[in-house]
């Protein structure tokens, strides 16, 4: 175990910086705005573009060797390893896009594809391990407010190119190349394992600067979303007035450990007149070692470990044995394979539909979902200790919301894009979002890393399954059947992989059903022991 730091600027401090790697960890997500100058210069049909996207996917399957890393070494490291992977990753595609070198053999695109998917994994592990463990009793609010940057980082990366440098794919390959690396060497000097809050007014003001952090997050997500709706912005002082505002935003934050500096002194002195009197301790040798020796030998007899209950520590093995783990997994696959497949390949849905510029889309999937992640990670956890209700049953409803914006987008109306790829991304947030808490209540915190990691293997197969072999076979079948190219143009490109989209979802709604109803007793127990904590805090308040 990493030593754990006591100081709470430095562990919001630590907080705020793990914000900023969640705010540009979402580059994975970001494949709809350049795949199109990669197919282009590579020549690509859309089945081998999807492939393209499905290979940098795959780099979160490795994302198990990270989660077994969270445990052995510092969160430093786990930052650096990720920066590295993510410079060499994307760096090599901003040479391809940028003509600085010839295209590359597409097995080596490949490889430096995962490359830059597998930083992200690297990047999250240490990020969502180390919060989870500092701020274990608001474990809701936290994973809501370090995914709902997640989601808010696509939109970031896009509105900026879109502002300073005209969409250009080049200059965005070469943002998410050197962005994310100084960003994580910046958080792993500050970012370590620290006490968790102990005292009830120690759990209130984590409560209190969550919601603070929240409102600036909302204000962030409503900024961008403003700037996506007014419309081209080309006059040069708007752009880097947005720009500068944005940055302003993204160190807003910092407001929470500066306000913890400046009333340490306040903090010190209330802690010394707390801290009882320690009374001299007077030891009697003689009579320490005669006890000594007429103690009795004790014996300890190690009795083997019991099978543990859901809401107990598991071992990766004990939680691959559960029908619950399973069933979250198979479900989380409808959800985040679905979702995957209309991130990877906005960039040919969008002109499909005959619109030229897919950015807005792209901005508009991640803001949402932004909304999607901040709102389920806060109104879940307030249900669980307000009625009990099973965080899984917000994945059930977000499941329904998500097919309804598939078969949406299947009508192709005017407008249908625009309502179902907002749905998309506010469904997709809240699947990200909720899964994560989720997991830690039903598995325990013991070997979180490796237990998240797992469950994100459902990212590259969802994308494996609904992107490369689903979205690219339908796409390259209907190009073919109407203009024998590899571009497909009208409203039957990707009809049928919208329904069969909906049709997954709605076994993923039965599936999250199902482990609500399984997993009820485990949120019983948490409500219960909740409440008695409070009922014994009233009655000692009552008492003093």
């Amino acid at each position: 175990m990493m030593p754990r730091c006591s100081s709470p600027a430095v562990k919001w401090l630590g907080f705020v910086t793990a914000i900023w790697v969640q705010a540009i960890a979402g580059n994975n997500y970001t494949f709809s705005n350049y795949s199109h100058a990669l197919k282009s210069l590579m020549s690509l049909s859309q089945l081998q573009l999807n492939n393209l996207s499905v290979a940098k996917d795959i780099g979160k399957a490795f994302g198990l060797i990270s989660g077994f890393a969270s445990d052995a070494l510092p969160t430093s490291w786990i930052l650096v390893i990720g920066a590295v992977e993510g410079l060499i990753g994307y760096g090599a595609q901003w040479l391809v896009v940028s003509k600085h070198i010839a295209p590359l053999p597409y097995w080596q695109m490949c490889i430096f594809m995962c490359l830059g998917g597998n930083s992200t994994t690297w990047m999250n592990t240490a990020v969502l391990v180390t919060c989870m463990r500092n701020f274990p009793k608001n474990q809701g609010p936290v994973s809501g407010i370090l995914k709902g940057y997640v989601g808010l980082s696509t939109a970031i990366f896009t509105d900026i190119c879109s502002a300073l440098f005209a969409s250009d794919p080049s200059s965005f390959l070469l943002m998410l190349t050197i962005v994310p690396a100084v960003i994580c060497l910046i958080s792993a000097a500050f970012l370590h394992p620290s006490s968790p809050a102990t005292r009830d007014d120690e759990r209130d003001r984590e409560t209190g600067f969550l919601n603070i952090l929240n409102v600036i997050a909302v204000i962030m997500a409503a900024y961008l979303l403003a700037f996506d709706l007014s419309g081209d912005h080309h006059s040069r002082v708007i752009s880097l007035a947005f720009a500068g505002g944005l940055v302003t935003l993204l160190a807003l934050p910092l407001v929470v450990p500066f306000y913890l500096i400046i009333s340490k002194k306040e903090d010190a002195h209330l802690d010394i007149e707390q801290e009882p009197m320690k009374q001299p301790l007077l030891i009697d040798r003689e009579a320490s070692v005669s006890t000594k020796e007429v103690e009795p030998e004790v014996v300890v007899v190690l009795e083997p470990r019991q099978k543990p209950v859901l809401g107990e520590d598991h071992t990766i093995v004990e939680m691959m044995r559960t029908v619950d783990f399973w069933v979250l997994f198979l479900s989380f696959l409808c959800g985040v394979g679905t979702g995957m497949c209309v991130i990877n390949n906005m960039g040919q849905m969008g002109p499909a539909l005959g619109y030229s510029n897919v950015a807005i889309f792209v901005s508009l999937t991640s803001i949402w979902g932004f909304f999607g992640r901040i709102v389920s990670g806060m109104v879940s956890e307030h249900y669980i200790w307000k009625y009990a209700v099973p965080r899984p049953l917000w994945n059930a409803a977000s499941q329904i919301i998500m097919a309804i914006g598939y078969v949406i987008m299947a009508l192709a109306l005017p407008g249908s894009f625009y309502i179902g790829s907002i749905l998309v991304g506010v469904c997709f947030g809240v699947r990200l979002t909720v899964t994560v808490p989720a997991s830690s209540e039903l598995f325990g915190l013991k070997s979180y890393g490796l237990v998240y990691n797992i469950l994100i293997l459902n990212l590259p197969l969802g994308s494996f399954l609904f992107s490369g072999l689903l979205a690219g076979y339908l796409y390259d079948a209907q190009a073919a059947a109407y203009g024998g190219g590899n571009t497909c143009v009208g409203p039957q490109c990707y009809m049928l992989v919208y329904l069969i989209m909906a049709v997954a979802c709605i076994v993923g709604f039965g599936l999250d059903t199902l482990l609500a109803i399984r997993t009820k007793d485990v949120y019983l127990r948490m409500w219960e022991e909740h409440k008695s904590k409070v009922r014994v805090g009233d009655i000692t308040s009552s008492k003093s």
